[in-house]
């Protein structure tokens, strides 16, 4: 390894450590477009706000959004730098994941494409101010 490709890493390891906690959840199997919807209530609001919004939300993706809410919160007690009364959802935001595909039969031989999409939503806290 040069030392150029050394100080990289380490530059990039610095920049992720200034982020704060955070979790990332991949592959889930629902489309982005449904979970950006429950993503964009709870962005900017306190952790315990933001658990009693996705508790009562109707929407079913709620639940994995709060899990993963719920393990950001643990990796930011297991860092025991933050003070866990005062976290905030800094950035939240969904990215598109892998497609599948599958065929679905149709009418006189034919077939269409069915695209099963998934998500990657990655929630990151930090300290209100």
């Amino acid at each position: 390894m040069s030392t150029r490709e050394r100080e990289k890493a380490t530059s990039r390891r610095a920049a992720r450590v200034a982020v704060g906690p955070q979790a990332t959840l991949r592959y889930l199997r629902v489309s982005p477009r449904k979970v950006r919807l429950v993503v964009d209530l709870i962005r900017g609001r306190s952790v315990e706000q933001a658990l009693n919004l996705l508790t009562f939300s109707p929407k079913a993706v709620a639940e994995p959004v709060a899990k993963l809410l719920r393990s950001a919160v643990a990796n930011a007690d297991t860092a025991g730098k933050v003070d866990l009364d005062k976290l905030v959802i800094s950035s939240a935001y969904v990215d598109e994941g892998s497609t599948w595909r599958r065929w679905l039969p149709r009418a006189m031989g034919r077939a269409t494409r069915v695209r099963k999409r998934t998500s990657h939503v990655t929630l990151i806290l930090g300290e209100a101010r």
